[in-house]
């Protein structure tokens, strides 16, 4: 004979949708990883960019992945992510993805920032790409605490 108990799904947390979305703790993150993401690739923008290859990564990630978490939040307060499981899967890989990907341009932003000490605008550019680095290193914790909260939840 079955078990009458609760099924799996109805103890799981329903996933937000509206304005809930700022009120929940993994899914309040999604709005200053875009804030965040959008002074980096502003500040690395407005430098005189020295070294193209590194701060170009830098500007790809961030401009990227500001996009691409402005789209989700604006499926979750749209509602289309129907409370479905393979919604929280999708947020956690794009999250712990783009930790990773967030990190090795918070390195290279850092190198950046380094080398930009010495150059021929250095004050300008060098408080500039440190505020970069700054923000880079933030954003990449808020996708780390973003992509872990999730998992354990």
């Amino acid at each position: 004979m079955a078990s009458v108990g609760p099924s799996a799904a109805s103890t799981q947390p329903a996933l937000p949708s509206g304005p809930a979305v700022f009120k929940t703790i993994p899914y309040a993150f999604i709005l200053p990883e875009i804030l965040c993401g959008t002074w980096v690739w502003i500040l690395v923008a407005a430098t005189s960019v020295s070294l193209p290859l590194l701060q170009g990564w830098v500007m790809y990630v961030s401009l990227t992945s500001c996009l691409i978490s402005l789209l989700l939040l604006l499926s979750y307060l749209l509602g289309f992510h129907r409370n479905s499981e393979n919604w929280k899967v999708l947020d956690s890989l794009y999250h712990g993805t783009t930790a990773i990907l967030y990190m090795s341009a918070a390195v290279l932003q850092a190198n950046a920032t380094i080398n930009s000490e010495f150059s021929t605008n250095a004050p300008f550019n060098y408080q500039l790409n440190s505020a970069a680095s700054f923000f880079a290193f933030l954003t990449t914790f808020l996708y780390i605490l973003h992509a872990f909260s999730i998992y354990y939840q």
